[in-house]
């Protein structure tokens, strides 16, 4: 297993942690090897989640922008809205396999827990997600969704009372209850071996959109976009090209109001090398080492730190990230639907954003591949919000 990409990863944890770490590595290593438990995952993908999800030209919207061919990877299409039920999945049949009876997630937009507790269900195990008091709020369909699917919503008020808030409750609760309880995280990141057996679980994004677009257009894409907060369905879609040197890798990260307002979530662009949550990654903190409060109109990717592998990928060259404020992605958000009939996640808006201001300076048969990760239902309330307080 990998514990380390370059000079991030690793388990900077408390030693009561170790040995439930060292218990899900082998187990994750035993169950990656065994093909009756790659070939359960991949039938519940199918015959579940309804994969392999589809990928659609926004034909009309790259008519305008007068470039290149946008192609959405269509994730928001998978049962529950987002790519983040290929990961509990996966984690949940191993949950089954190592005996244990109790899952628990941390969750920012509400999708993955959304994700974790809609498994929950489908085991028969129940289920607690911890979410920041502010997504609370902010996501508050999907809140309701998992209490309707079973599980019980922990509001975190501490600190920033967002993600990383909600992943500290997590941890801690795992600590405590480990004999019987399986930590599902929702991202590339944690300590080993979560960013690889995450990004093994996403990976089926980029393999089925590597495939897809040989078929279809008969070579692969010029460049794979995706928003990246933690980076799970960044690294899914990148894990399917990451041997094609002539496919250029782009991570987008949240601008929220500008790098320079410091009121941003763009860990690799504003942040600097650090330990967060097991890891050693780059992430936003002050000069004593305290973690800074991140800012995005979007809950998924309002976290100060970021997987150690795209920190790597950044670090040699291989994949490029750049950075998409609110103002941008709400534009991106409304171009989407009315050019398409597409309603994207707030996230995924991000992605679009980067795609719409490329594709105008690419020539007209270039292919911009983006990841459209979920689907905007939940972000409703919120755009109105936004808008309202911007006078728009």
């Amino acid at each position: 297993m990998k514990s380390h990409y370059g000079i991030y990863g690793g388990q900077y944890v408390a030693e009561t942690l170790m040995a439930p770490l060292n218990e899900l590595e082998a187990a994750y290593a035993s169950a990656k090897a065994d093909p009756e438990f790659q070939q359960e995952f991949h039938e519940i993908l199918r015959d579940y989640v309804g994969r392999e999800s589809p990928i659609t030209e926004a034909k009309r919207l790259s008519a305008r922008l007068g470039g290149a061919r946008i192609v959405l990877k269509r994730e928001d299409l998978n049962h529950t809205g987002a790519h983040k039920v290929n990961n509990t999945i996966g984690q949940a049949l191993l949950a089954k396999r190592m005996g244990k009876k109790r899952l628990i997630a941390e969750t920012g937009a509400g999708m993955h827990g959304v994700a974790t507790a809609t498994v929950a269900a489908l085991l028969g195990m129940p289920c607690e997600v911890y979410m920041g008091a502010i997504d609370v709020e902010r996501q508050a369909p999907n809140v309701e969704r998992m209490k309707m699917l079973g599980a019980k919503v922990n509001a975190v008020t501490e600190g920033s009372a967002t993600l990383k808030d909600a992943m500290n409750e997590a941890l801690r609760d795992w600590v405590t209850n480990c004999d019987d309880t399986f930590y599902v995280i929702g991202t590339v990141a944690g300590p080993a071996p979560y960013p690889e057996m995450v990004r093994d679980f996403q990976r089926v994004i980029g393999d089925e959109a590597r495939r897809q677009c040989l078929e279809r257009y008969g070579r692969l894409p010029d460049q794979a976009i995706a928003c990246v907060g933690g980076g799970s369905n960044a690294m899914g879609l990148f894990a399917g090209f990451m041997d094609d040197p002539a496919v250029k890798l782009v991570g987008v990260e949240a601008g929220g109001k500008g790098l320079s307002t410091g009121e941003h979530a763009a860990s690799i662009n504003g942040g600097r090398l650090g330990v967060l949550h097991g890891a050693k990654t780059m992430l936003l903190q002050t000069d004593d080492g305290n973690i800074i409060d991140t800012y995005s109109v979007s809950a998924g990717l309002d976290y100060p730190g970021v997987g150690p592998e795209h920190c790597h990928l950044h670090d040699i060259g291989r994949a490029e990230y750049s950075v998409i404020t609110d103002n941008e992605a709400i534009a991106a958000f409304d171009a989407l639907c009315r050019f398409e009939g597409i309603i994207p996640a707030l996230e995924s808006s991000h992605a679009v954003a980067e795609a719409i201001k490329r594709a105008p300076t690419l020539p007209k048969d270039a292919i911009l591949l983006v990841n459209l990760s979920g689907r905007g239902d939940k972000d409703m309330e919120n755009v109105m919000r936004w808008k309202a307080a911007q006078g728009k």
